[in-house]
């Protein structure tokens, strides 16, 4: 045996390694492939915003919805709901600007001349697709 050749010899070498690219390429896009077919890579950057609002009702049934801090967001995709009037409007709808960044306000009437105890106002943010929404802020009356 030639110790000399047995070192220098290298045919093997090039197909395994060839082998093993072929195999680690598949499953990355396998992988990539499934999670966009199953969906989830619409999920992952569908998640609610991070945003604060604070609310100040003058007692005349009128009640002040101000973005304090945190992302901006797109008007069209926030909503009002609740015990006022022209619920489930957007944000503009309300006189609030676009997009809807930190010091915006909104301005929402109560159904009735004032607020009663227990009636409720949310700040409603859905996705664009439409698949998840979530609440912002709620804000409860109590008398």
């Amino acid at each position: 045996m030639q110790l000399k050749h047995l070192f220098t010899e290298d045919r093997a070498v090039s197909p395994v390694i060839g082998v093993i690219l072929m195999v680690a390429i598949t499953v990355i896009l396998a992988a990539v492939i499934g999670t966009f077919v199953l969906g989830l890579g619409d999920q992952v950057s569908e998640t609610a915003p991070q945003a604060s609002f604070a609310f100040d009702y003058n007692g005349n049934g009128n009640l002040t919805i101000t973005h304090e801090s945190g992302e901006q967001i797109a008007a069209n995709q926030v909503t009002v709901t609740g015990d006022i009037n022209n619920s489930d409007q957007n944000w503009t709808s309300y006189g609030g600007s676009d997009p809807i960044s930190a010091g915006g306000s909104a301005v929402v009437n109560s159904t009735g001349a004032q607020f009663a105890d227990g009636d409720t106002v949310r700040v409603v943010w859905t996705s664009e697709s439409g698949s998840s929404s979530s609440t912002l802020q709620k804000w409860t009356y109590n008398g």
